[in-house]
């Protein structure tokens, strides 16, 4: 978003300020947004986050998709799968293998009860139809370090995140869970290709604005935002942090909202997360 927003404020000529609104799993911001004057000048980044609070959350002071105006995703981005180099998981089929010799001896790290990354190895676990362990980390470093002590065999978490262990060699990643390689390590296949065929996991970043954002407004900020994503230091600097920078129409967003609602509701189901 400050890259998006440093552009904006170029080629618009007004100044956009990313102000950091943290709090309850971004509803906070989340609810500041949704209050504003549809007129454009408040934005909200939302995104595969957003869907999954929807679906995890009883009741939530606004409704995601009535209260809010789509305008474009902005970035896509896997999550990876990774263990520790020198251990003996070394593919996806290694660990299917190890899961179904031995169940409930596995133990999969991820942070944060019903976040993208812990919801991405409930599905796996789902997916695959084995018995494995679930361990929860309060942060990234400490779910690196359980993986480097092993006290975890298996780790989910974004690129951003595993990136630098990886590239130091103390972690490898096994897979990675998009629909297809992600562009920032082509060299790692996706889990659908390495034995888990239809498991796909997308994150993904949007900006949207409050309900009832007039058409010639959301056009004007589709527009100036998707140009943006299109210029050639845009897209190298979200690529640094493992993200494709492509944007969508409202339309598109809206549906991939709707479809992720849907997907994840599933998902907290068949897990047995109680909805908070």
């Amino acid at each position: 978003m400050r890259i998006i927003a440093d552009k904006l404020t170029q080629k618009l000529g007004q100044q956009f300020i990313v102000d950091n609104r943290p709090g309850a799993g971004g509803i906070v911001a989340a609810k500041a947004a949704a209050t504003a004057p549809p007129d454009g000048y408040v934005l909200h980044l939302t995104g595969n986050g957003t869907a999954i609070s929807t679906a995890l959350f009883r009741q939530l002071p606004y409704d995601v998709l009535r209260d809010f105006t789509p305008i474009t995703i902005t970035a896509w981005f896997d999550l990876l799968i990774a263990t520790r180099a020198d251990g003996p998981l070394q593919t996806v089929a290694d660990i299917l293998k190890a899961a179904r010799q031995n169940p409930g001896k596995l133990n999969f790290g991820t942070i944060a009860p019903g976040s993208t990354q812990n919801l991405s190895a409930e599905l796996f676990k789902s997916a695959a139809d084995i018995d494995v362990a679930m361990v929860t980390y309060r942060t990234t470093p400490e779910l690196v370090t359980g993986l480097m002590r092993g006290d975890v065999q298996i780790g989910f978490d974004y690129y951003a995140g595993l990136n630098a262990a990886v590239s130091g060699r103390q972690l490898k990643a096994v897979a990675t869970t998009g629909g297809k390689r992600t562009p920032a390590l082509p060299a790692v296949p996706t889990v659908s290709e390495s034995g888990l065929p239809g498991y796909v996991v997308e994150s993904w970043n949007a900006l949207s604005g409050p309900g009832g954002m007039p058409d010639d407004i959301v056009k004007f900020l589709n527009r100036a935002v998707n140009d943006i994503l299109n210029l050639p230091e845009v897209k190298e600097k979200a690529m640094l942090n493992g993200m494709e920078a492509r944007g969508t129409s409202p339309e598109e967003m809206q549906a991939r909202m709707k479809g992720d609602i849907a997907k994840w509701a599933a998902v907290i189901e068949k897990a047995g997360i109680e909805r908070q």
